[in-house]
């Protein structure tokens, strides 16, 4: 049970200083006119946003770090090797994404790092990541356990890897479109992951990879005080690109990799949509939504910015409880 409130203490100490971190931060990000640029397209609905500050990612980043700070101090949790790997892509994405907001901040539009520098950056860490878990004692394999399916992929694992970085972190980041709907998701993905670290207590380390998740569930529910709607902050790239690399990371260390396709099952079906729609205006000079992403497409029906949100919460919460199921007790 020490576990449990450990994590109760982390996911505590993590709201409550997420919210202090955010009182602290929200006003100097308005004076200093870290603002962010809405797309016109979007619809007219979004043009009330514009002006909304922007970087709202480091409300939970510097929490997060600071409470694992606390906690070791404290001597609640020891620094695994595998959180070192989880801390560090969480840190490398954040700063990736800053880059990028602070350009699209910079020049007043969404530009930001060209697609394929952004490729390189996430290649880069992806190598990183690959690197320390195979030193360390980490297999290049892909297990289906319920199925007795053990796949050896070798160095294939690194683009395995690279794989699942860059495309939930990009998920995270399409998803990131209305208020509250992209941290409110993740809350719900951090939540079932750390239950599901919690179980593999055949790696180095579980304790503390659960634990962190726990942090960033606290610090998220804090963030979404500010980005709940209508939002006084946004999370920008620095806090998708870190949320979706953690995300990631985290499904890799736990071996349950494919269980992310249901924990972040609404990011899948997000990223889906825009796929199909570029797929299908590209070949068949046809729209399959009234709007891409997804959540755009229900604004254009007419839904309000809250339901299509709780209607998703709802999704999410549902994905990542069969994702459980299927990774706990099957």
């Amino acid at each position: 049970m020490l576990i449990l409130a450990k994590s109760a203490m982390a996911m505590m100490l993590g709201f409550i200083l997420a919210l202090i971190t955010g009182l602290i931060l929200l006003p100097i990000l308005k004076k200093l006119k870290m603002r962010q640029s809405v797309c016109k397209l979007i619809g007219e609905r979004h043009i009330s946003k514009e002006g909304t500050p922007t970087l709202g990612g480091l409300f939970f980043i510097i929490p997060t770090i600071v409470t694992i700070l606390l906690l070791k101090i404290k001597g609640s949790i020891d620094i695994s090797y595998n959180l070192l790997i989880v801390v560090f892509v969480f840190i490398a994405y954040a700063a990736l994404g800053f880059c990028d907001d602070y350009l699209k901040i910079k020049f007043h539009n969404n530009d930001g790092l060209s697609i394929m520098f952004k490729l390189l950056c996430q290649m880069l860490i992806a190598l990183v990541f690959f690197y320390i878990y195979t030193i360390n004692g980490g297999e290049p394999t892909l297990e289906i356990s319920s199925l007795g399916i053990d796949i050896n992929l070798k160095w294939g694992y690194g683009l395995f890897i690279l794989f699942l970085l860059v495309g939930t972190s990009n998920a995270v980041n399409i998803t990131d479109g209305l208020d509250g709907l992209a941290g409110g998701l993740s809350t719900i993905a951090f939540l079932a992951y750390g239950l599901l670290a919690w179980g593999a207590t055949w790696m180095s380390g579980y304790e503390e990879v659960a634990i962190f998740c726990f942090i960033l569930v606290g610090t998220l529910m804090g963030f979404l005080i500010f980005n709940s709607h209508p939002a006084k902050v946004f999370m920008g790239d620095t806090g998708s690109l870190a949320l979706g690399g953690a995300l990631a990371t985290v499904a890799i260390l736990t071996r349950h990799e494919l269980s992310l396709a249901l924990v972040g099952g609404v990011f899948v079906i997000e990223t889906l949509s825009s796929l199909i729609q570029i797929i299908s205006i590209i070949y068949f000079k046809k729209k399959i939504f009234k709007m891409a992403p997804l959540h755009h497409h229900f604004e254009q029906l007419g839904w309000s910015e809250t339901d299509i949100v709780k209607m998703f919460y709802v999704a999410g919460l549902i994905l990542a409880m069969a994702a459980i199921t299927y990774g706990i007790w099957i």
